[in-house]
């Protein structure tokens, strides 16, 4: 995904200051970085990303490049974010809490019509989740955001050989669990994991 509609040209007016433009750029992209954070950090993806997103506007009149590079970037900000996240949870694991300390709690947007909707993307989310994180990143990163194995190097810090090994074996692995019936989730990713 290149430059869709102009983006470039939209990319540009964000960067000069114009929120609607900021607004388009931010529609554009957070679906995908959300879902994407949320094989790296789950329940934290959403922090994350608002963390992410604060450095990226502080960050924005820096950028140089297109739709395409600043997709990239994005995402690698949002990457270093989420490692930053699993290192202090290893350094300070949290206690969990019983689910009966929630009853009463409403989400106001736990809806029967967003649950429908939105329910095959949190599946495939969730089922690329039990992967190796690095399997499950390379997938994300190349299936959902449309980066080549080199774009999708840079941002893990891996060669392209190694990201499309990773991706291969993720898609295998996927499909074999699939064809088993076999969809059960692994252990959460750890600071091992990370480095």
């Amino acid at each position: 995904m290149d430059d869709p509609v102009g983006y470039d040209d939209v990319l540009r007016s964000a960067r000069e200051g114009d929120e609607a433009a900021f607004r388009l750029v931010y529609r554009a992209l957070q679906p995908d970085l959300l879902r994407y954070l949320t094989t790296l950090v789950g329940a934290e993806a959403e922090d994350v990303s608002a963390e992410a997103w604060l450095q990226i506007v502080r960050d924005l009149d820096r950028f140089r490049g297109g739709w395409s590079d600043f997709r990239g970037w994005a995402v690698t900000i949002a990457r270093n974010r989420a490692l930053d996240l699993l290192r202090r949870q290893q350094r300070r694991p949290a206690v969990p809490l019983p689910v009966t300390e929630f009853i009463g709690v409403a989400d106001p947007a736990d809806t029967a019509v967003s649950a429908v909707d939105r329910i095959t993307t949190y599946q495939a989310i969730e089922l690329i989740a039990t992967l190796p994180r690095e399997q499950a990143e390379a997938i994300i990163l190349r299936v959902l955001f449309g980066f080549d194995a080199a774009a999708t190097g840079n941002i893990m810090r891996k060669r392209p050989g190694a990201v499309r090994t990773a991706t291969h074996r993720g898609l295998r692995t996927l499909r074999e669990r699939l064809d088993d019936g076999d969809v059960t989730a692994l252990a959460p990713v750890t600071l091992d994991e990370v480095r």
